[in-house]
């Protein structure tokens, strides 16, 4: 799954601090899969933060290369501070996908449903859910919302959600890619 644009969250002119080599380095997310990633820019390039960057095949006007993905506790004090704003912004982009997964999310394990996974869910909410798509599916944010009596913003719960999975630790991951750990030796 390669991500073909991505927003920037922190752009540094001069690298790492504590590295010896300097290079631009901006660290980003990605639009479609919520990859947190590592850019190394062009020489004379400087990025903005919440600029859309074109990373995918091809030539890239700004990007010379992506170092790879990055943990969270890797991310700058001031992308940690721009990415749930950034995040709610995709997800709102994007409204039609998430709703799609209220409309098509299945069970994970026999005991477990995907919808159960989202902060706020249990079996109640869960169950109205389910009972609500089954009569007319979802159009709308707004629409989950008025049908689905005391749910929480819907939009908000996956925002949280997904803020959750590139924090790391999930056992399951609905929406952002599963961070790769480095191996520190």
């Amino acid at each position: 799954m390669k991500e073909s644009n991505c927003i920037v969250l922190d752009f540094l002119p001069s690298g790492y601090a504590d590295r010896r080599h300097t290079e631009p380095i901006a660290q980003a997310i990605g639009t479609s899969f919520f990859s947190l990633l590592e850019l190394v820019t062009r020489e004379g390039v400087t990025l903005a933060q919440e600029e859309d960057v074109y990373i995918g095949e091809g030539k890239r006007d700004k990007v010379r290369f992506i170092r790879g993905q990055i943990e969270y506790r890797d991310l700058t004090s001031m992308a940690k501070h721009l990415l749930p704003e950034i995040v709610d912004k995709l997800v709102k982009l994007n409204e039609q996908r998430f709703v799609e997964f209220f409309n098509k999310g299945t069970i994970v394990t026999p005991r477990m449903h995907q919808f159960q996974l989202l902060p706020g869910v249990g079996k109640k909410h869960m169950a109205d859910i389910l009972a609500e798509r089954s009569k007319k599916p979802f159009a709308s944010f707004t629409d989950i919302s008025e049908r689905v009596k005391l749910f929480p913003d819907p939009q908000k719960t996956i925002v949280r959600r997904i803020l959750q999975e590139l924090e790391g630790d999930e056992k399951y991951y609905l929406f952002a890619v599963r961070q790769q750990r480095r191996q520190s030796f």
